[in-house]
């Protein structure tokens, strides 16, 4: 049963301050002093607080035991946490024998052991090094004991701290010191998460044995999986208005690798929208030129690429401009007045994303208030990532599919050889693919989709919704290309591309048993077929 504790008073008289990230602790730790709270401080921290002229007790001379293993051992002293684990009231007599000095506050901060490891040349031995021990057993302590003891491991929290003792008497809440614990336990659990998983991932074995062609295969993932998230965002709705949802992001992770991207105007996020703003996203990263990508229901409905954003959401806007209507438009170049324009002169949109945009493109979407407007950092991706997905009974974990193709990994397997033209939309179809619901159909032409078909349960059916979905733009599919999410598994597809859609080029993974079956139809129907032999289906 839980413990009702009553709410008391407890002035805060001796603060012991140990941090490796020292943003604003000196103008903290003046205010503290300003307030008669007496500071005790690790070697490093109190060198730092005595420059600025702030009185200190350095840890080692008030337990008169020094610093030593090169600074392993600095806290790991009973008169350290005496001071913080003492019941007040109950254990007094305890702490006035041994002359033990009441800690009623700790800020404390751990060595930077993420950010070390996010190095790629981090040699074990560093990583060791940067493992904090004295800080997360005092935190340990501290929050056990938050009955009595604050603790502050952030420091965008100093000034509510510091409003806080203004309020109450240099004391906080008893509600306060319980968040404050809380917010401990997290920071600790997150913090040995990361560590956990940096040795798992050294000792994961090699390969895995699998049943599959009765082969080994490779197999990286880790045994456990041990990740933190903070909720960054309430959305809008779920999936359906009657459902809540919220976006999550992992904790305590530098903002140089993660995928922040800020909300400049418009309603709330929804669920769906999130949704789509990811797929734009990835779809966006496969490509240099100025793109412009639409996604609806998670589905890229048209991407293009051109000499400029605004060429390039005029064609794509053109090649589906019905499913276009409520969608998300992502570019990966900067948002000006005359794009800008455009959209609002053809559609009605619900999110714009860019990674930036000029002031008077800014000014003529600000009378639209509805529209959602999200700027996005340029990504980083030199941090491998996990695709997990909740199941009954479990997680499904893969690699994310960061799996590239160039030219001189394509084989082409049909007498007729795909010109310079074809090759290149046979790539920009190939990377579009990547990211449309199997089964997928990408059709395209002069690096413009005319027409893709999504999420059917046949191919065939996907091909012919991507030529309806052309016939129904005013689009001619005559010498166009098409790319295929995986291999063809009867030429029933190829018949129909060249007698009905007149297409000139296919690309796809291969690896059906009637692989020479789909060739021998190219062949027949003079279309030029190349295999990438890798698959990209998105389910």
């Amino acid at each position: 049963m839980q413990k009702n504790y009553s709410e008391k008073i407890y002035p805060i008289r001796y603060a012991l301050i140990s941090v490796y990230d020292k943003t604003g602790i000196i103008e903290f730790v003046t205010d503290l002093h300003k307030r008669n709270i007496k500071i005790i401080a690790t070697e490093g921290t109190a060198n730092l607080l005595i420059a600025s002229g702030i009185p200190v007790l350095e840890v080692a001379k008030y337990t008169k035991f020094p610093e030593i293993l090169n600074g392993r051992v600095k806290t790991l002293h009973p008169k350290i946490h005496g001071g913080i684990l003492y019941r007040r009231g109950k254990d007094n007599y305890l702490i006035k024998d041994y002359k033990i000095l009441p800690i009623d506050m700790i800020v404390v901060n751990f060595y930077p052991f993420e950010q070390k490891i996010f190095n790629k040349h981090c040699l074990v031995e560093d990583a060791i090094e940067n493992l904090d021990i004295g800080g997360p057993t005092m935190l340990s302590s501290a929050a056990k004991n938050y009955e009595f003891v604050s603790i502050i491991t952030k420091d965008t929290d100093y000034e509510s701290i510091l409003n806080e003792l203004d309020a109450n008497n240099n004391s906080l809440t008893l509600d306060t010191r319980l968040k404050l614990a809380i917010k401990a336990f997290k920071y600790l659990a997150t913090y040995h998460n990361t560590i956990a998983n940096y040795f798992n991932e050294l000792t994961l074995p090699l390969y895995d044995h699998g049943e599959q062609n009765n082969s080994t295969i490779t197999n990286n993932l880790p045994q456990t999986i041990n990740i933190n998230f903070i909720k960054k965002q309430n959305m809008l709705y779920g999936e359906n208005s009657h459902q809540s949802a919220a976006f999550y992001v992992q904790e305590f992770v530098d903002e140089k690798y993660s995928s922040n991207f800020s909300n400049l105007q418009g309603k709330t996020l929804s669920y769906n929208n999130m949704i789509d703003i990811d797929t734009a996203l990835e779809c966006l990263k496969e490509f240099v030129e100025p793109t412009c990508v639409i996604v609806k229901h998670a589905n890229p409905c048209s991407v293009a690429t051109s000499n400029s954003i605004y060429s390039a959401y005029s064609i794509a806007y053109k090649s589906d401009p019905i499913s276009a209507f409520g969608g998300v438009i992502a570019f990966n170049c900067e948002l000006d007045q005359y794009t800008v324009s455009l959209i609002l002169e053809c559609q009605f949109v619900e999110v714009i994303i860019v990674p930036s945009v000029t002031k008077t493109a800014l000014k003529i979407i600000s009378e639209k208030k509805k529209i959602r407007l999200i700027l996005y950092n340029q990504w980083k991706n030199n941090i491998p990532k996990l695709d997990i997905k909740n199941i009954n009974g479990g997680l499904l974990v893969q690699e994310h599919n960061s799996k590239t193709v160039d030219m001189n990994q394509l084989s082409v397997v049909t007498k007729i050889k795909p010109s310079k033209k074809e090759l290149q939309d046979a790539m920009f179809c190939w990377k579009v693919s990547k990211f449309v619901k199997s089964n997928a159909i990408v059709c395209a032409r002069d690096k413009t989709t005319i027409g893709i078909g999504a999420g059917q349960m046949s191919r065939i059916d996907a091909v012919k919704i991507a030529n309806m979905k052309a016939k129904n733009a005013g689009l001619h599919t005559k010498n166009a290309v098409i790319a295929s999410d995986a291999f063809f598994p009867f030429r029933d597809s190829i018949d129909f591309a060249a007698t009905v859609m007149d297409v000139s080029c296919i690309i796809q993974p291969g690896g059906s048993i009637r692989d020479r079956e789909i060739i021998e139809a190219a062949n027949e129907h003079n279309i030029a077929m190349i295999f990438t032999n890798i698959r990209n289906f998105r389910h």
